[in-house]
């Protein structure tokens, strides 16, 4: 087993448009998502998804204090940036392998972020697909 880190350990995810931001510290088990507690934080479906790590790994994140700051996106997005943000921290935390592989049998997209991103605006319109209209004709 790999010694215990005593310095803090910050960990970003990305959801689209929603990132989020985890700080894991030496601590009691506190997790904490806009300095709410994860409880705490949002709708049920929010709660469900974003504590999934916690959940299924509950022994591990009895040692760590997490704080996540979340921003962007809607709220699906949010919660899923979060449990990403959760589960990449805990992985990188323990240096375990049965931790890796636990989250990714559970959700094989859990350690890895999203590619997505809004298609750039092209010349001729006012987005990047549709065109401007003519009046004429």
């Amino acid at each position: 087993m790999p010694p215990a880190r005593k310095l803090p350990l910050v960990v970003s995810a990305r959801i689209r448009t929603a990132s989020a931001r985890a700080t894991f510290k030496p601590g009691k088990g506190v997790v904490k998502v806009n300095s709410v507690p994860i409880e705490h934080w949002g709708n049920d479906v929010q709660k469900d998804l974003s504590s999934l790590p916690v959940r299924l790994v509950s022994d591990r994140f009895k040692e760590v204090d997490v704080h996540v700051n979340v921003r962007g996106g809607g709220w699906v997005a949010q919660a899923r940036a979060v449990m990403v943000a959760l589960a990449n921290g805990i992985v990188k935390w323990t240096r375990s392998a049965t931790v890796r592989k636990t989250l990714i049998s559970y959700d094989q997209h859990m350690l890895s972020g999203d590619p997505r991103a809004k298609e750039p605006k092209k010349f001729g319109g006012p987005g990047a697909r549709s065109k401007f209209q003519k009046s004429y004709r």
